[in-house]
């Protein structure tokens, strides 16, 4: 799953960003996320996981989305 959100990150990030992502990277801080990414990023995760964004989640690193994912994706 790791591997699938680091490949819809990089549609919003410039490479150099993705390469040195961890899971303890800082969405904002460190990879230089903006408000559009994350919405652009949160749809892309409506689709490619099958998640349902409800209510606003706030995102602070990769892996709180991770955490997410593991919970409310739809497994493929």
């Amino acid at each position: 799953m790791y591997n699938r959100l680091l490949n819809l990150i990089k549609k919003y990030l410039p490479e150099d960003k993705i390469a040195s992502a961890t899971p303890q990277s800082r969405l904002l801080a460190d990879l230089g996320m903006d408000s559009i990414g994350m919405l652009m990023l949160s749809m892309a995760m409506e689709e490619e996981f099958g998640v349902v964004f409800n209510a606003p989640v706030h995102f602070v690193t990769v892996q709180d989305v991770l955490d997410f994912l593991e919970k409310n994706a739809k497994k493929r």
